[in-house]
């Protein structure tokens, strides 16, 4: 059974950091892409970051660019998000998720097949 498991989140004030943690179990995590997604109260979700399955290729939305960083280690069946320079408007739950296909665009939540249940992030101003 797959299982994405999310930690990590908490609150922290404007300009502050936090890392989030994706841990895997139940499948083959070095040939898996992952992406983190966020969903504020009221508002769709949103791709916030992916990481591609081999050569480690990242992808980030335009609003975290050069603030979040996603890495990977496959030797622990983790990613992680290092969010920086962290905005009141980043405040979100947090979701990871991960897909076996072979997928071109990382951005696309449908094209992800298994989901963690989210962790909160929340940015005081």
């Amino acid at each position: 059974q797959v299982q994405l498991v999310e930690s990590g989140g908490g609150l922290v004030q404007a300009g502050g950091s936090l890392r989030l943690s994706c841990a895997a179990s139940g499948l083959a995590f070095s040939s898996t892409v992952v992406g983190w997604f966020r969903q504020a109260p009221g508002k769709d979700r949103e791709f916030v970051a992916g990481i591609s399955r081999m050569f480690t290729t990242t992808y980030y939305a335009g609003s975290v660019k050069g603030r979040f960083t996603i890495a990977r280690d496959n030797a622990k069946n983790t990613v992680y998000l290092q969010m920086n320079s962290l905005k009141p408007e980043d405040t979100a739950v947090y979701y990871c998720a991960a897909t076996q296909r072979i997928v071109t665009n990382t951005s696309s939540s449908d094209n992800y097949d298994y989901w963690g249940q989210g962790t909160q992030v929340t940015v005081s101003s």
